[in-house]
């Protein structure tokens, strides 16, 4: 039976995974493979954004902001594992007077060492396979039991992300300004103790112009998305429950990234150093570059496989969730990934004329699924181009699709999930938390939400409005850590005890 998930209760129907259909095959998850180009290069592919005043206790004056790259990651995906690409740049930019452009970013540069281990074999000196060498359990900061180091450096740039003025981040510490990346969860026989091996990469920093000190971690974590993939994908090909009125149609689904791991760039900083002190609210978004040229090496021996050179060229942009997949066309979505929010005037019509909710409307409209009439979507530029006035839009906004976020609103004693339309004001679209569901909250919105409450539109524009819109795949803030870095402990290649 190919059936959508639906529930009836006190008037409100909920489909579920309506929203897949419109792109099956052309995105997985929040931003995992969202568009053609970037398929073919998953280390600078990043999935997801967040941004959130820090919930951990006693750092509520405090922002996070996790920038998630690597798609997909199988944890047993050794032997050589998902480092970062040192011929990337990845980038968090910050716009603190709401103009669309960038007046910090802060960037993160790679390097992956061969510590090049060998084995006395037969009278000869062999280097080793692998990136463990099998002296003892890794269990420190650059152990000696890895035969790999990986290192970044972080620096900070005021006003253009090329031409500003940057400065390095150091450790606060010791003073440097190359920081150790933990290595991948391997295995328990390799990395007994994955959470406290990985709490070491906990860095504290200092940032020129900060007067005091933020936090830096960049590692493997369990991928906090969730969605189901498989079925949804395939034309919701998903059976009903046994009964239409399932009281648990939210949680009906599977999440088909339950079994996979993910890379974050986690940055926690004042919030005095970020946010001006006549604007509250900020946007944010990250990006990865590569060099404009690259030539491969045909015999690379012992050196780098490829040469790059040439002019930094963006090929990954994400801000807010979703919008490359479900609200971008898909000969636009190249596009996207290479533009800046400056230059979002150029993708406008699919925020004000969309088509998913015409789409979800061809799919259930013989069960209640009306899209919204009211054109231009006023509501949808608010959520994603604007911010919404009185929650999170900036005094002087130029409209620019990034994720925007209050840092006045206080962090909410209790998360919901379903963030502002679930009446927590911290939550998303003001900033996103990992517990926020934000695939429930965007298809609800663009099917019209935000007119029931009178933002951009008026009840009467969305038939639907009130119907709970759902993809089957719960996701809420205990799925998470309540301290930094917040994800939880990557899913270990190798589970079982150490033999």
């Amino acid at each position: 039976m190919i059936s959508p998930v639906f529930k009836k209760s006190t008037g409100a129907l909920l489909v579920a995974a309506a929203f897949a259909a419109t792109f099956a095959g052309a995105a997985t998850a929040s931003s995992h493979r969202e568009a053609p180009y970037i398929t073919g290069m998953p280390k600078v592919d990043a999935t997801d954004f967040y941004m959130f005043r820090s919930y951990e206790a006693n750092r509520s004056g405090f922002l996070t902001m996790i920038a998630n790259y690597v798609p997909l990651q199988d944890p047993y995906g050794g032997p050589n594992y998902f480092q970062m690409d040192p011929n990337a740049l990845y980038e968090i930019h910050v716009d603190n007077v709401g103009n669309g452009k960038e007046q910090l970013t802060f960037q993160f540069r790679f390097s992956n060492t061969n510590k090049d281990a060998q084995l006395t074999v037969g009278g000869k000196k062999v280097s080793i396979p692998l990136v463990i060498n099998g002296s003892g359990d890794i269990n420190s900061v650059n152990s000696g039991a890895a035969n790999v180091r990986e290192t970044y450096t972080l620096n900070v740039v005021r006003g253009d992300r090329r031409s500003g003025t940057r400065e390095a981040v150091k450790n606060a510490t010791t003073g440097d300004t190359v920081f150790d990346k933990p290595l991948d969860n391997i295995g328990n026989k390799s990395i007994s103790n994955y959470a406290s091996y990985a709490a070491k990469h906990v860095h504290s920093i200092t940032v020129p112009g900060c007067a005091s000190p933020g936090r830096v971690f960049v590692g493997q974590r369990k991928d906090p998305f969730v969605v189901n993939l498989g079925e949804t994908f395939d034309l919701i090909n998903i059976k009903a429950p046994a009964t239409a009125f399932d009281p648990n149609a939210e949680k009906a689904a599977k999440d088909d990234l339950a079994g996979k791991n993910i890379t974050s760039l986690v940055l926690e900083l004042p919030i005095s150093c970020v946010a001006t002190a006549t604007e509250p609210v900020i946007g944010a978004w990250t990006t990865a570059s590569v060099r404009q040229g690259s030539l491969i090496n045909p015999n690379p021996k012992s050196s780098a496989a490829v040469k790059a050179g040439g002019a930094w060229t963006q090929v990954s942009r994400l801000g807010m969730p979703l919008v490359n997949e479900v609200v971008i066309g898909l000969k636009d979505k190249d596009q996207f990934n290479h533009s800046k929010p400056s230059g979002d005037g150029q993708f406008i019509d699919y925020v004000t004329n969309p088509t998913l909710p015409a789409l979800v409307e061809i799919l259930y409209g013989n069960v209640g699924a009306k899209a919204p009439t009211n054109f231009p979507r006023n509501d949808l530029v608010a959520v994603f181009l604007t911010g919404i006035k009185g929650v999170n839009q900036p005094a002087n906004v130029v409209a620019s699709e990034m994720l925007r976020l209050n840092t006045s609103t206080p962090v909410s004693a209790t998360q919901n999930r379903l963030g502002v339309i679930g009446g927590d004001s911290a939550g998303f679209p003001n900033g996103r938390r990992p517990g926020d569901d934000v695939v429930d909250i965007a298809l609800r919105v663009v099917m019209g939400r935000l007119c029931k409450l009178n933002i951009g539109c008026v009840p009467s524009d969305a038939p639907a409005g009130s119907l709970d819109f759902t993809d089957g795949a719960f996701v809420d803030s205990s799925f998470t850590d309540n301290t930094f870095p917040y994800l939880k402990t990557p899913l270990a290649g190798s589970p079982q005890t150490a033999r």
